[in-house]
């Protein structure tokens, strides 16, 4: 017997948003309906995984996650072109850890050259991330953004604090802006409002929610997730319709239950892939069009469970 399945409708959809320079983008968003309800509205793409670089050879990262990129960590442009030849990296990352003021404080102009050359290296759209110091990030971010004119780049976090100096970078050079609030739906709109208000146009500004990792916050990540997808679906939030940028995987790896050595827990590398996996799936089922990954294990899981779910 056949059953008819009750299905929701919705007015609104999420804005399609082209990542990367012309010839090597790729397009997020589009979607009329909760992610993966394909039996209420569209899911025109699949959502796209990222792979994190870091400009400083990942001094910090875990072992288990630093390992398979062991060879090419000393530069980020051989680790970019590494990430999208050998893990199929769709987009490429770069954390610029070097600017952070409590770190090695790196010049600006320093970080705008090792922007440039992981943009040159790779065929993928690339987004630079700071050090989320939002003063250090206004004048590293908006350097960035000059020197790499044109190769339309995800720069990001922009914060309430250091919108006006980032965005103005965003509008003149040409890219795309990574609206980053903490994990509250209003003050994510009003950020995309002060950033529309700037000048920066909506076809440039995806949405970072800002994310927790498994058992440090995942939850609440969800819940305010699902509720600026329905606020852009269901109640004509324009806001709102933006695709969500999820940049998980710091989120993940920082925790001490990812890389204790500790046999109650089980086998310590099938751990921290599980829980950067487990925590990608979540944010995937909350909205999530980008994640950003580690280690290539995780990925492969999450690119199978997204085919299992009838996503080409």
């Amino acid at each position: 017997m056949a059953i008819d399945l009750p299905k929701g409708s919705y007015t609104g959809a999420i804005r399609e948003i082209a990542l990367g320079r012309d010839g090597q983008s790729s397009i997020v968003g589009g979607e009329s309906a909760f992610p993966f309800y394909l039996f209420e509205g569209e899911m025109p793409r699949r959502p796209i995984i990222g792979i994190e670089v870091n400009d400083v050879a990942a001094a910090a990262w875990p072992e288990v996650v630093r390992r398979p990129y062991a060879d090419v960590v000393a530069d980020p442009a051989a680790w970019a072109r590494k990430a999208v030849a050998s893990f199929g990296a769709e987009l490429v990352q770069l954390t610029l850890t070097s600017t952070d003021p409590n770190d090695r404080n790196a010049e600006a102009a320093v970080a705008a050259e090792t922007a440039r050359a992981v943009a040159d290296a790779v065929d993928v759209p690339v987004c630079v991330w700071g050090s989320t110091n939002a003063a250090k990030d206004a004048e590293v971010l908006r350097a960035v953004a000059e020197r790499c004119a044109g190769r339309r780049l995800l720069i990001g976090p922009i914060q309430k604090e250091n919108y006006r100096q980032i965005g103005a970078g965003v509008i003149a050079s040409g890219h795309i802006a990574v609206a980053s609030s903490p994990i509250d739906i209003n003050l994510a709109k009003q950020l995309n409002v002060l950033l529309a208000n700037l000048g920066v146009p909506a076809d440039r500004i995806v949405l970072d929610p800002t994310v927790g990792g498994l058992g440090y916050g995942l939850e609440y990540t969800y819940s305010v997730m699902e509720r600026v997808r329905m606020a852009a679906l269901a109640q004509q939030e324009d806001q709102l319709r933006y695709p969500m940028y999820c940049n998980l995987a710091n989120e993940v790896w920082k925790v001490k239950e990812a890389t204790a050595k500790d046999e109650r827990l089980g086998d310590v590398e099938k751990r921290g892939v599980l829980m950067e996996a487990v925590t990608a799936a979540t944010l995937l089922v909350g909205g999530a069009d980008v994640l950003v990954m580690r280690h290539p294990e995780a990925i492969a899981l999450v690119r199978r469970l997204v085919a299992d779910m009838g996503v080409a």
